[in-house]
C-alpha cells in the first residue's frame, strides 16, 4: 500500500529556515503528483504547494510564494519543502499527500487520497 512519511519539522525562530521531507513507498513515485498541506489549531487544512510527477510544474499558495520551494527526487521517491523566511503564522502541522490517479496535479485537499502522518512546524516570534 502507499505510505508517506514526513520528517524535518521542528522549532525555529522567525526568519529561519526548515526543510521538510516526505518519503513515499508502495507505487511508482515518478508518475504521481505530490502536495504539501498544513493545518493550524482551529483552522482548516490548507494547500501549501504541489508539484507534478516530473517536477516541472509547481503551484504555491499565495501566502508562501517566494518563500517556500517544493522539489522532488524521483530516484529517492522523496518530495521536499524548503521553507525560508519563516513567520509565526507558518506554524502548523505539515502533511504531504498524493492523489490516487497518475498524471494529475490537484490543489484541493479532497483531491488527494494518500496522506502522511504530519510533522509539526513551530515558528517563534
Amino acid at each position: 500500500q502507499v505510505q508517506l512519511v514526513e520528517s524535518g519539522g521542528g522549532l525555529v525562530q522567525a526568519g529561519g529556515s526548515l526543510r521538510l521531507s516526505c518519503a513515499a513507498s508502495g507505487r511508482t513515485f515518478s508518475t504521481y503528483a505530490m502536495g504539501w498541506f498544513r493545518q493550524a489549531p482551529g483552522k482548516e487544512r490548507e494547500f501549501v504547494a504541489s508539484d507534478s510527477w516530473s517536477g516541472e510544474m509547481t503551484y504555491y499558495a499565495d501566502s508562501v510564494k517566494g518563500r517556500f520551494t517544493i522539489s522532488r527526487d524521483n530516484a529517492k521517491s522523496t518530495v521536499y519543502l524548503q521553507m525560508n523566511s519563516l513567520k509565526p503564522e507558518d506554524s502548523a502541522v505539515y502533511y504531504c499527500a498524493s492523489p490516487r490517479t497518475a498524471w494529475v496535479l490537484p490543489r484541493a485537499a479532497y483531491e488527494y487520497d494518500y496522506w502522511g502522518q504530519g510533522t509539526q512546524v513551530t515558528v517563534s516570534a
